[in-house]
């Protein structure tokens, strides 16, 4: 991109006549749309009018906007993202006079081409070819029509009345986004887990949004498919990252079908900017760690934590969909050790939740089939072996997880098992520290 640097920018803006700072609400949905409501004061003069609604989000979508004021009707509305920039400027005054400043003087001349360099026409017919390397800055006479500062909102109004007026404006846009994240603290002994939660919230919606109310909805709303926008990519720069951990987190409640997650104190939102605040005050509970093999979807042996999102077991708090990362301390020096990490879905109240560590090294299970029979043209039978190896210290239980489908039943076991739905039938193995145990199971298939 050239290296211009505008030295003289002369022109007249209107000005949008507010009388005071915007009260704002914010609304933000998992499915990177956010709700944004303004309520501020507007100086109107009585009749037919123009007036400029700066500041709103870049990327917001015009055909959401709701406005209201009384007595104050909107005949036309137009929204203006073509904003000041190096590029737009050069490219508004093609074919224009502009004065190009070198290091051994300015040349002053109509703008012919900014691709790859600068050409310009000067007073004497003659055409000039300078490098970008070569440009200190350029000189423009006034800012062109049709760039602008800020988003604009250019509404066309009719008012009954003239003076200060109250009025709201509400909008979608995108470029406002949300997700949950989860700290969980592994006890010494594997059966307590201390869990803590945190909202990252993401603007990249072209605006900030100052001292506003926050709100986040948790659950699948349904939105319908938007066209692509013809000013995406308009704020492309790296996001930087705020923490925001003060004060009391987020109250909740039942909205409708889903969740509605409230601040209760207000916040700036910047834009460009990722900002982490508490969801849920660290909470313990108690957690069972299993190992579970499922042959049919991997030859390893997982490992598990599963508790209950209960208020008697230490939680009872709706938990929004997000990455769960798990620690251990290390006893010997005190240090925390990531040991997995895994996603939960919108988890409601009293509702069990499985996390995945990672799989085991020192339990291993490996099955076989050892016999397969043809009972009739549509009846097969099969005979498999499941053999279970513990190199713990420890003793262990493997749940043993198969997955048939079609019609099938269990002909014989080796030791009993549970069949849990219409597809899934488990056993529980015990396996001494250091110890070696086989199980078998024939499974008939019509």
């Amino acid at each position: 991109m050239a290296r211009y640097l505008v030295v003289l920018l002369s022109f007249l803006m209107i000005v949008p006549a507010f009388a005071q700072d915007p009260d704002v609400a914010v609304t933000v949905y998992n499915q990177g749309l956010g709700l944004v409501r303004e309520v501020r004061d507007i100086n109107l003069d009585r009749g037919v009018q123009s007036f400029a609604y700066d500041g709103v989000a870049a990327k917001m979508l015009p055909a959401s906007v709701r406005f209201h004021a009384t007595d104050v009707d909107i005949l036309e509305q137009n929204f203006e993202y073509d904003l000041v920039s190096q590029q737009a400027l050069m490219q508004k005054y093609l074919g224009q006079m502009v004065d190009i400043v070198l290091e051994d003087g300015v040349v002053s001349g109509k703008l012919l081409s900014v691709s790859g360099g600068i050409i310009v026409e000067e007073d004497d017919g003659g055409v000039r070819i300078i490098s970008n390397d070569a440009v200190k800055s350029v000189r423009f006479p006034e800012l062109p029509d049709g760039l602008i500062i800020k988003p604009t909102l250019r509404w066309l109004l009719n008012s009954d009345k003239s003076g200060d007026v109250e009025s709201e404006l509400a909008y979608l846009t995108r470029g406002l986004s949300w997700e949950a994240s989860y700290v969980a603290v592994v006890g010494e002994d594997d059966d307590e887990l201390e869990l803590s939660g945190w909202v990252q919230m993401s603007n990249q919606s072209g605006t900030d949004f100052m001292n506003t109310k926050l709100k986040l909805m948790a659950g699948d709303v349904q939105f319908a498919e938007q066209p692509p926008s013809r000013n995406r990519g308009m704020y492309a720069e790296e996001a930087m990252m705020a923490m925001d951990g003060a004060g009391k987190g987020f109250e909740e409640k039942s909205f409708f079908e889903y969740h509605l997650y409230t601040l209760p104190r207000r916040v700036d939102i910047l834009d460009n900017q990722d900002k982490q605040i508490r969801l849920i005050e660290p909470a313990t509970t108690d957690v069972t760690k299993k190992y579970i093999f499922e042959p049919n979807r991997g030859g390893d042996v997982q490992v598990k934590l599963e508790f209950t999102n209960s208020e008697d077991a230490g939680l009872g708090m709706p938990l929004p969909a997000g990455l769960v990362r798990m620690y251990k301390v290390d006893p010997d020096d005190n240090t925390m050790q990531l040991i997995g990490e895994d996603r939960i879905d919108h988890t409601p109240r009293d509702e069990d939740l499985s996390l995945k560590t990672g799989n085991a090294f020192d339990v291993v299970a490996e099955r076989k089939v050892m016999d397969t029979q043809r009972i009739s043209s549509s009846v097969r039978q099969q005979m498999y072996e499941v053999e279970v190896r513990n190199r713990k210290d420890d003793a262990v239980e493997v749940v043993v997880r198969e997955h048939f489908y079609g019609d099938w039943r269990i002909v014989t076991e080796s030791m009993n098992g549970t069949k849990i739905d219409a597809n899934t039938y488990e056993w529980v193995v015990p396996a001494g520290a250091d110890e070696e145990v086989k199980m078998s199971y024939t499974v008939r298939f019509q």
